[in-house]
């Protein structure tokens, strides 16, 4: 897996400890981009200390279940996502804009107690992640981009087929799933799948049940 001007690997290039950054509905999957707008001074610190650094930070999500730590901190699903710092800017108000570019899913192994404002963890990378994944061409290409061209049809959105027709199967899975208007517990269905194909096929359940919904939805409101 290549992020930026660094190539991971093996599991070991991975630090087993990296600094998280909790983001509810968010999903970063390995090789996706991800822009961000850090504006909280304890994330401003994380930034501050990473990117001279491993570059690497963990995003992850609060636990589905909405359960909080004894300090009113919300519990961190067990699974997120790496990704490396490939661009930096500050906007000259206090905040920085950044970029963070997946390089592969951990689980989560431990919270630390840590004296930094922000949240620490050990991991266990899944170093699968970092090669190709042979599922890939097992992925239902033409079920896909069925499904995402009925979805922006229903909801009067455009896309650029052209790039969507050059994109390999790994890139417009994933790209896909880290697109898609979905809630929490969806995303995390999508970071959790075991690989490229059962990611592919659990989108593509998902937005036939959206669809199936609002058609219901719709055919309830001329009743």
């Amino acid at each position: 897996m290549q992020a930026g001007n660094a190539y991971y690997r093996f599991g070991k290039d991975i630090p087993a400890t990296i600094p998280v950054f909790p983001l509810v509905g968010a999903l970063l999957l390995p090789g996706g981009r991800m822009p961000l707008n850090i504006f909280e001074p304890r994330y401003l610190q994380m930034v501050d200390e990473t990117i001279g650094g491993s570059r690497l930070i963990g995003v992850v999500q609060p636990a589905l279940d909405g359960s909080l730590r004894m300090d009113g901190e919300p519990e961190l699903s067990s699974i997120g996502c790496i990704g490396r710092i490939t661009s930096f800017s500050e906007t000259g108000d206090g905040r920085y804009l950044i970029s963070l570019q997946g390089v592969c899913r951990f689980r989560l192994a431990q919270e630390l107690t840590v004296k930094s404002p922000y949240r620490q963890c050990r991991i266990m990378p899944f170093a699968t992640d970092l090669s190709d994944d042979p599922t890939g061409e097992e992925v239902n290409r033409l079920a896909l981009l069925k499904a995402f061209r009925a979805y922006l049809e229903a909801n009067e959105l455009q896309a650029d087929w052209d790039s969507v027709s050059r994109a390999d199967n790994a890139m417009l899975v994933n790209a896909l799933s880290m697109m898609a208007p979905y809630g929490a517990a969806e995303k995390q269905a999508l970071l959790e799948a075991p690989d490229l194909k059962t990611r592919a096929d659990t989108l593509i359940a998902i937005t036939e049940m959206v669809l199936a919904r609002e058609n219901d939805d719709f055919g309830s409101g001329l009743q």
